[in-house]
């Protein structure tokens, strides 16, 4: 599958869990929601993930991607030290130019 350079990357910062990477994919003011709590901006974005990652160790293999202008939805194995690991979860995203305006996570 053909992924476009920024969601590549975000898959890879982690998988390689560098919290500081994965935050630099997102706009200064983006908006992430998982599990019904929201983070707001890059500072939050980054500490949420790194707080995770350590929690979790999650990975990521990309199943799916479809994009249509800068709303674009990737579709996520995503396994790690979780009850229920692995799970497919959706990744929703509002791209704006290379960088990524807001993440909304379902599964």
């Amino acid at each position: 599958m053909n992924l476009p350079d920024n969601i590549a990357g975000l898959i890879k910062a982690q998988n390689d869990l560098n919290s500081t990477a994965f935050a630099g994919f997102f706009t200064a003011e983006a908006q992430v929601s998982d599990e019904g709590s929201s983070y707001s901006g890059r500072d939050e974005i980054k500490q949420w993930i790194q707080q995770a990652s350590e929690k979790y160790q999650m990975q990521l293999k990309p199943l799916d991607y479809t994009q249509n202008g800068p709303a674009a939805e990737l579709t996520v194995e995503v396994s790690g030290t979780f009850p229920g690991s692995p799970a497919v979860l959706q990744y929703h995203l509002e791209l704006d130019g290379p960088l990524i305006r807001s993440l909304r996570i379902s599964g």
